[in-house]
């Protein structure tokens, strides 16, 4: 049998990331499963210019407290029947793909459900994926949902 105890969804607040909380909530549901939420706020300090190192420090601490504040409202309030104490949210600051992984083997998660936006061709090229990122490198099973695609809907 499955054992899913420790379920991590990373969300940039995206619609992508909307959907994996959605398979989120539904795995950790069905699991009894501790729900994680993460944030990562990326370093933004090699795009300042010299001599605003100040300011990119304070952008990134008041990029943090909108994160707390934004985490703290997922999921929504009619989720989990036990209560938000079922719920751990974590923002941190780094590379996101670095950080997924590296919070996964800290707080042993079981399954990862990621939010992908889907690019290919150029796009993907230069971007890179996160969510490819993660799957390459986590050290448990992941799952990469995208907005529109397979919906598990119950009749």
């Amino acid at each position: 049998m499955i054992k899913l105890e420790q379920i991590l969804v990373p969300t940039d607040f995206s619609e992508f990331g909307g959907t994996a909380l959605k398979y989120g909530c539904e795995f950790a549901s069905r699991f009894g499963a501790r729900l994680h939420l993460l944030h990562v706020v990326e370093d933004n300090f090699a795009f300042v210019p010299d001599g605003g190192l100040v300011i990119g420090a304070e952008l990134i601490v008041e990029t943090k407290q909108a994160a707390e504040k934004a985490l703290e409202q997922l999921p929504e309030q009619d989720w989990l029947p036990d209560g938000r104490d079922q719920v751990q949210r974590s923002v941190v600051q780094g590379t996101p793909f670095v950080e997924i992984v590296r919070y996964a083997r800290t707080n042993e998660i079981d399954l990862i459900i990621v939010g992908s936006h889907g690019r290919s061709g150029l796009s993907h090229m230069l971007l890179g994926s996160v969510a490819e990122r993660v799957v390459r490198k986590a050290p448990c099973p992941v799952l990469t949902v995208r907005p529109g695609q397979h919906e598990f809907v119950m009749p």
